[in-house]
């Protein structure tokens, strides 16, 4: 019987590890990603629901003031926001897992959908009542870029998952699986 629950206990603390619960995670940017692909990305992921506000000049993470740093912000925004969902840290190959945190200074990369601002905080933009001063059209995306498509250009649907990591739900179905069939050889 002491063996059957040494042997439960390694198989939870291995699916764990392949789960990655616990694990704290990044989304962050390419290096090798060009200013372009990265302006066009970081324009999506902010007007797809990313926590922008910190890249503003004002913000704890405008310096440095680089595509690179703004993006890697805004890509793990994102990535929190859908509690680190498979495909949501692809942005056309522009972006990348870090497993080190990326903070600097004052500048304080969440680690989770709660910290993001939670998987479940709606994200809303207010609504526009025919306010004379509210402008009727934007001609250059909100946050840098010189296109004229607004906050998603060449962007019109969510990014296809790639991802090979194994979810949640696959790795809790074979710890299942693997438990039942351990306690049933031991048995």
């Amino acid at each position: 019987m002491a063996a059957a629950k040494f042997v439960y206990l390694l198989l939870l603390v291995g699916v764990q590890n392949v789960v990655g619960e616990g694990a704290a995670s990044w989304c962050v940017a390419r290096s090798d990603a060009s200013n372009d692909a990265l302006q066009t990305a970081l324009d999506y992921a902010c007007g797809a629901g990313a926590d922008c506000l910190p890249l503003q000049a004002e913000g704890l993470c405008f310096l440095p003031n680089t595509i690179q740093a703004h993006s890697s912000y805004a890509f793990n925004s994102y990535y929190q926001r859908r509690a680190r969902a498979p495909g949501s840290c692809d942005f056309a190959g522009t972006a990348t897992i870090a497993t080190s945190d990326p903070s600097y200074g004052s500048c304080v990369y969440p680690s989770t959908a709660s910290a993001a601002g939670g998987a479940n905080t709606p994200i809303t933009t207010p609504p526009m009542n025919n306010n004379p001063n509210v402008p009727t059209s934007t001609t250059t995306p909100l946050y840098g870029g010189g296109n004229s498509g607004g906050l998603t250009p060449g962007m019109t649907t969510p990014f296809p998952d790639t991802s090979t990591a194994p979810s949640e739900a696959t790795a809790t179905w074979f710890f299942v699986f693997f438990s039942s069939l351990v306690v049933t050889i031991i048995s």
